[in-house]
């Protein structure tokens, strides 16, 4: 880590989940193929680093079926039964990059405003785990900006489309703040700062007091990723 005027100035990776839920995860990959009718693939030695592979082939062969669906208009809508196991899936993978192999099917299949909503509602009720697997998959939901041919401005297209969602970044932001003051969870912890908006004036009066305390959480912390990636946010 090198400072720039007492900033950080490298991100620190997010680390490893403090809570094993390999085989849970496995299972629910299992039964999402079966019911997409797609086919697993082919079970290896049972150690950890093959079942870590096999889950890499079954989320990435999840998702290309359901994507296969969505292409096929004629086919009909995507089943509506296949909405909550997909999202269960997508709560569970321990990776925030790998994740997308199921968020991006799951918003094309049903919306980008659906799938927010129920992660929302992971964040805001589910049991700590599954809070941080549901901030980990909120940055793929997000809208991504499009910029003019050499020029530094947004499209009015795409701010147009990320403005159409505002109303569900303000539920996340005031969520994810009061989760992350109130759940000592390290893995909820590490999963929510860094989309934590760490600002007074981004939220509602009677919520300041809460990202100062946020704030305080983080860089007293015995975890260095949180005192590390807290000064990066607030330099």
């Amino acid at each position: 880590m090198t400072p720039t005027d007492g900033c950080p100035i490298a991100f620190e990776p997010l680390p490893g989940r403090t809570v094993e839920r390999s085989a849970e995860y496995e299972a629910l990959l299992r039964d999402l193929l079966h019911l997409l009718g797609a086919q697993p693939p082919v079970s290896e030695q049972q150690d950890v680093r093959n079942r870590r592979n096999w889950c890499h082939r079954a989320r990435r062969t999840a998702g290309a079926a359901i994507a296969a669906r969505v292409g096929h208009a004629s086919d009909g809508p995507v089943p509506e039964e296949w909405f909550t196991p997909l999202i269960r899936a997508a709560v569970h993978e321990p990776d925030p990059s790998f994740v997308r192999d199921l968020i991006g099917p799951a918003v094309a299949a049903y919306g980008r405003r659906r799938v927010r909503l129920a992660l929302l509602d992971y964040i805001e009720t589910g049991i700590a785990a599954d809070a941080a697997g549901a901030a980990r998959a909120w940055y793929w939901t997000l809208v991504p900006l499009r910029y003019h041919v050499s020029l530094h401005t947004p499209t009015p297209e795409s701010v147009a489309e990320q403005k159409k969602y505002h109303d569900l970044d303000r539920r996340y932001d005031e969520a994810g703040l009061r989760r992350f003051v109130t759940d000592e969870d390290l893995d909820v912890r590490r999963c929510l700062l860094p989309g934590l908006l760490l600002r007074a004036d981004a939220y509602p009066a009677d919520m300041h007091t809460l990202v100062t305390h946020a704030i305080e959480i983080a860089r007293t912390s015995e975890d260095e990723y949180l005192r590390h990636r807290v000064e990066i946010q607030i330099c």
